[in-house]
């Protein structure tokens, strides 16, 4: 990116001299693009997907294909297994350098609640020890986890991953029959995160900012209890509950969050009234970024609407229909919002590109800190 040149304006009776004489006095803020993205980057067992990164393997080249166009200088990757040497991320790091696309010498990957082993039965099977028993879904430590990739220097400040579901101010676990579901003492073990949420300081040029980042349960596959549901509520609202001030210090401005909702404020499955209340709320600004192939994807019940979907997924009863779950939410204090979208090309070959990648699409929304 170029920086702009200001100029300090001179007393007209100068102004000639000026135009020949004025210099560079300080240079503007630079715009800084975050980005979400979710590429389907997980595999069925751990070191899958190295090998996979190595072999330059064609979805995984599609997947770099996507985030190459939009070169965000800051980018979570929810879907991306996680390894505890961070072997894949470094390596997929280097496939995107080495291909011309950014250079992220700055990365984060935590540990993540998915198939993290919980050993409870916390889907009420009468089973302990199966995918569904971890403290977030998954068949292997780590599946699809989350990964943080920067241009710039990134620094820790809090991992609300090991929080307990319980311990969150207003939380609602599952109920069945009047009984806590599936049992008193799974509720008690039960982590909030099904993948993680992370506050990190990113050291910009123009100053800190501080990046809140999550990726949340689908609020779907469960029973007449919604234990999904409510947790996906729950995963939402933590940083409500963050930026009240309930879990510790708030966030200073500027700030924003990022990441995988997995809910839509109008459609689809989930308490959606949730999803309302967070791009709703006066602390944040929804850039509310659209694209070409969502509005070419909506179907007659939302023709004129705005066309801000993010997922590509068949109509019912095959499937939940396109909906908007992956979000870049700016604070509305200390950040100007300079343009978004979302990488969904109507035809052509990054649309190709982009559709053999995975369901979900790149947003991006560009960021000016005051």
């Amino acid at each position: 990116m170029r920086q702009a040149a200001r100029h300090r304006a001179l007393p007209a009776a100068l102004s000639a001299l000026a135009a020949l004489l004025a210099a560079p006095l300080s240079a503007s803020a630079e715009p800084l693009r975050l980005a979400t993205y979710a590429p389907d980057l997980g595999r069925d067992g751990p070191g899958l997907l190295l090998r996979d990164i190595r072999r330059d393997e064609a979805q995984v080249q599609d997947a770099a294909r996507v985030i190459a166009h939009a070169a965000p200088d800051i980018l979570l990757l929810t879907g991306f297994d996680h390894d505890a040497q961070g072997a894949a991320l470094a390596a997929f790091a280097a496939l995107l350098r080495d291909a011309g696309g950014p250079d992220y010498p700055h990365l984060i990957a935590l540990p993540s609640n998915a198939g993290r082993a919980s050993g409870h039965d916390l889907d009420g099977d009468g089973r302990t020890g199966r995918a569904r028993d971890a403290q977030g879904y998954g068949r292997f430590t780590g599946e699809g986890a989350m990964a943080l990739m920067s241009r710039h220097p990134l620094d820790l400040r809090r991992d609300f991953t090991p929080l307990l579901w319980r311990d969150l101010p207003g939380a609602e676990q599952p109920a069945r029959g009047g009984a806590p579901f599936p049992s008193a003492e799974a509720q008690a073990a039960r982590r909030l995160s099904s993948t993680g949420h992370w506050v990190v300081t990113a050291r910009t040029p123009d100053g800190p900012l501080t990046l809140m980042a999550f990726a949340a349960t689908p609020p779907v596959f469960d029973g007449p209890e919604d234990a999904n549901g409510l947790r996906n509520r729950d995963e939402i609202r933590l940083w409500q509950r963050f930026m009240d001030g309930d879990l510790g210090p708030p966030p200073k401005p500027p700030f924003a969050i990022l990441g995988l909702a997995n809910l839509d404020p109008a459609d689809g499955a989930g308490r959606r009234e949730t999803m309302r209340a967070l791009l709703a709320d006066p602390r944040l600004q929804d850039a509310r970024p659209e694209s070409p192939g969502a509005r070419a994807a909506a179907d007659a019940a939302h023709a004129g609407e705005p066309a801000l979907d993010t997922a590509d997924w068949s109509a019912p009863p095959e499937g939940p229909g396109n909906l908007r779950v992956d979000y870049v939410l700016p604070s509305r204090e200390g950040l100007a919002v300079l343009g978004a979208g979302v990488v969904w090309p109507e035809a052509g070959d990054l649309a190709e590109a982009a559709t053999r990648a995975s369901a979900h699409r790149l947003v991006w929304v560009d960021l000016l800190l005051d």
